[in-house]
């Protein structure tokens, strides 16, 4: 017969041994250290950790009851999650303490709990100095467009925007945006070559061309580009592959998330994003009421 000390530690132990069994695993959105399309790269080890904690606390507001962290891993299709994802890392690196970053996000358009879609949001603000445009500037209406040239909707899309520009001569004022999406492997470089082939006064005819031909970029091909178009190809080539440029897209793509972009092609209406079919015919009564606003 086993010893009444030894019975009550061998139960002790079974009993212990049952809670920790019982016990389920953590999830793997908890310990996960990449989620995805969430670039942690350029963080220090410590501010990886603390984007990983952030991301692990806050909620996700695309309306799924889940932490950010768990809505890349489970849903990473969600461009909320990816926004705010986006929103912590470039806080963070660009030196912002948590409660900052949190603010920030807070105070974004995706900042708050998805609300059934507006055909107009809210307005917001967007820095359109120096971006690529056309039309009066003291137009009525200013439609600025969130794009990227290896986006094929984006390439349907453009032809569209140029004929809405085009039935409001006097009223409509088309600006252009980077936006250039990480799953497409030409799309950044094609954005720095639209603002070098700008700086020489052929943003637009670079755009048509790039979007023409979405299908096969390279930067061979859009060197090619610039030369069908007369450009000093020296200067070109050292402005696409400049630092200024790059950091150009790098700031329209951080506006365009700050404002709520979470896809492309994305058109705001003074400001206000649009959510609907981009077309003459769909946009035109629209465009009427607001051009009859004070």
């Amino acid at each position: 017969m086993r010893p009444l000390r030894e019975t009550a530690l061998f139960l002790i132990l079974g009993l212990v041994g049952s809670v920790y069994a019982q016990t389920p695993a953590a999830p793997a959105w908890q310990s996960a250290s990449t989620l995805a399309d969430v670039d942690l790269s350029e963080l220090t080890p410590a501010q990886k950790q603390t984007a990983l904690k952030l991301l692990r606390e806050m909620d996700c507001t695309c309306g799924c009851s889940m932490k950010v962290a768990q809505c890349r891993v489970e849903d990473p299709a969600c461009s909320y999650s990816k926004a705010i994802a986006g929103m912590v890392v470039s806080g963070l690196k660009d030196g912002k303490t948590p409660a900052e970053v949190k603010k920030t996000v807070a105070s974004s358009a995706v900042g708050h709990p998805r609300q059934p879609q507006k055909v107009l949001e809210d307005p917001v603000k967007l820095n359109t100095g120096g971006a690529p445009a056309l039309g009066p500037a003291n137009a009525k209406l200013v439609l600025v467009e969130f794009s990227d040239f290896e986006c094929p909707y984006c390439a349907k899309a453009a032809a569209e925007i140029r004929q809405i520009a085009s039935a409001y001569p006097k009223d409509v004022r088309l600006v252009y945006k980077q936006f250039p999406l990480s799953m497409h492997p030409h799309a950044e470089m094609a954005a720095a070559a639209s603002l070098a082939a700008q700086e020489q006064g052929k943003f637009w005819e670079m755009h048509d061309l790039l979007f023409a031909n979405y299908r096969q970029l390279s930067r061979e091909r859009v060197v090619g580009f610039a030369q069908q178009l007369g450009l000093d190809l020296d200067k070109f080539k050292a402005a696409m592959d400049s630092p200024k440029y790059k950091a150009e897209v790098q700031k329209d793509l951080k506006e365009g998330t700050f404002a709520g972009v979470n896809g492309t092609p994305s058109l705001f209406v003074n400001g206000q994003h649009y959510n609907g079919q981009i077309s003459l015919a769909v946009m035109k009564p629209l465009l009427d009421q607001e051009l009859k606003k004070p």
